[in-house]
């Protein structure tokens, strides 16, 4: 807007505001009311500041009003702005308190400084209100796909012209290796849209997994239509992305409506996304299919589901663990994601080696603690015997059942298994007695002797240091260094604790330490499980 603008007369100061509201889309009266505002400004600016200036721009003839405004009140604090009841009377016997005395005031004339000061007002005032036009405009949009073209790119930043408002493809968001230009057309997923100082940011995506599921809603009509549900999406931006899809009717296959006829719906997601590579997963709620499936193409022998742990280890030939691996462990990464499931992958051979080792240690563990040969110690291991306490306390026809052991020999392996685990229980205690680990301890719900000589090992030894503890130090935790991945060992790493056992664990040590009450554990317990309860709609929560 020039400053010529300003001082123009009533008629070019309508057209000026109709082309302003125009231009920048947002409302007439908007520009309208900066205009007087900008006038008022200019107007305290030449008569002084102190006084209450009030403009008023008719909106059809153009004419401009121009008073001074001052209220009735009973005590003057403000003698520029304000005037005691009595007074006000003299000239105005209908005044009362709250009552204003407006005096018209004769046009200004603007000089350079009035002008430039005018000019800011109105910029301001028509900046904010199209920021608050974008806000409005997008906020209810976030998760759609929207079509701009490429203004510039500022390092690594793509800034995107959206038509009315403005959005930033940030490098994280952006696909690695693609290469655009100011001028180029461009899709986006509408990730964010925030309200900050300096006007409505709109954060777009081409990166999130949301994005690869709204294109397939474009290019499948069965997927729009929801006949085809996209469950959950994996993405190595730029490199290769996993989805699974499941279709509410029976008759139509969802991996091949999406894949479509000669691959052409997924070759235009391809294309849209820079070749990258899409694995399309039937999605099941048996969560060992769909993870053999989720790791296609490799060939999986076998699946073992640790459901407390949220883990599955996997079991594939020795020539198909790279395969199942991928490249940079992408292939299981991506699988791992799509699933929500940590998953373990080893070959054959591994497997092998560990069950003989696992073998190897019980029976020597059986042979030493029962001072029994090997053949008796591997025949137990045989039937699935894994502890002392399993020996020890199993019903005594569990013993008996097994070939060449009669109900004397059973007795006899009970009485010793009882005998070893009351010894070593005696030379735990006196270990959890000298390294100071309190009585108290012992009586937390959950916690055994053993545990109680590995906290003692680790400086914990007051219910309160218990009750002051979280699931990682119990257990343990897995991250990522260099690209792999590293265990760093908990306070009871060996003894398989689930996090939701180690949670109860700590739980209850603060219930006992008094920082809790036991009845709000409870109720936290019922509401857990009222929010856990599965349901048709959290399925399909992508």
């Amino acid at each position: 807007m020039s400053t010529a603008g300003i001082s123009a007369n009533k008629l070019e100061l309508l057209q000026i505001a109709n082309a302003v509201a125009q231009e920048k889309s947002i409302d007439k009266s908007i520009v309208l009311e900066a205009i007087e505002e900008a006038i008022q400004k200019a107007a305290r600016l030449r008569y002084g500041s102190e006084l209450d200036i009030r403009a008023k721009l008719d909106p059809v003839s153009g004419q401009m009003d121009l008073k001074r405004v001052v209220t009735v009140v009973e005590e003057v604090e403000n003698e520029s702005t304000e005037i005691d009841l009595p007074t006000a009377k003299l000239d105005h016997p209908e005044a009362e308190i709250g009552y204003e005395i407006t005096t018209p005031l004769p046009p200004i004339e603007f000089g350079r400084v009035q002008s430039q000061m005018a000019k800011q007002v109105i910029v301001q005032k028509v900046r904010e209100a199209e920021r608050a036009r974008q806000y409005e405009e997008f906020k209810d949009r976030v998760g759609e796909i929207i079509n701009g073209i490429v203004k510039r790119v500022e390092y690594g930043h793509i800034i995107v012209d959206l038509g009315r408002a403005e959005g930033v493809i940030r490098r994280e968001e952006s696909l690695p290796r693609e290469n655009v230009k100011g001028g180029d057309r461009i899709r986006a997923y509408i990730l964010e849209v925030r309200e900050e100082q300096r006007g409505s940011q709109i954060f777009l995506s081409r990166a999130h997994p949301q994005f690869m599921a709204q294109l397939f809603s474009q290019e499948v009509p069965e997927v729009y239509e929801g006949i085809i549900q996209i469950v959950s999406v994996a993405r190595d931006p730029g490199s290769r992305a996993k989805i699974a899809v499941y279709s509410n009717d029976n008759s139509i296959d969802p991996v091949g409506a999406c894949v479509g006829m000669r691959g052409s719906r997924v070759q235009a997601v391809v294309n849209e996304l820079q070749g990258e590579r899409i694995d399309i997963i039937p999605w099941t709620d048996d969560a060992a299919t769909f993870i053999v499936n989720a790791l296609q193409p490799a060939e999986v022998t076998k699946v073992v589901i640790d459901e407390d742990d949220n883990r599955i280890e996997v079991v594939v030939p020795d020539e198909q663990l790279s395969l199942a691996i991928g490249r940079r462990g992408q292939n299981v990464r991506l699988a791992s994601q799509l699933s929500g499931w940590s998953i373990d992958i080893m070959t054959e051979e591994q497997e092998s080696e560990r069950r003989q080792k696992e073998f190897l240690e019980r029976s020597t563990l059986f042979m030493e603690a029962l001072d029994v040969d090997e053949m008796i110690a591997q025949l137990l291991v045989s039937e699935g015997f894994e502890t002392l306490e399993e020996v020890g306390y199993v019903a005594l026809d569990e013993l008996t059942m097994i070939e060449g052991f009669d109900e004397d020999t059973a007795v006899e392996l009970q009485t010793r298994a009882r005998e070893y685990l009351e010894r070593l229980s005696k030379e735990q205690d006196e270990k959890r007695k000298a390294a100071g680990v309190e009585d108290a301890v012992l009586e937390i719900e959950g916690v055994t002797l053993p545990m109680a000589v590995a906290f003692g090992a680790n400086d914990v030894k007051t219910v309160e240091d218990v009750a002051g503890l979280i699931p990682d130090d119990l257990r343990g935790y897995t991250e990522m260094k260099n690209g792999e991945k590293v265990h760093e060992a908990g306070i009871l790493d060996g003894f398989g604790m689930s996090e939701t056992a180690a949670t109860d664990l700590i739980m209850q040590a603060r219930v006992k330490a008094g920082w809790i009450d036991a009845a709000d554990l409870v109720e936290e317990d019922e509401e857990t499980e009222e929010s856990t309860e599965p349901t048709a709609e959290s399925v399909f929560e992508s």
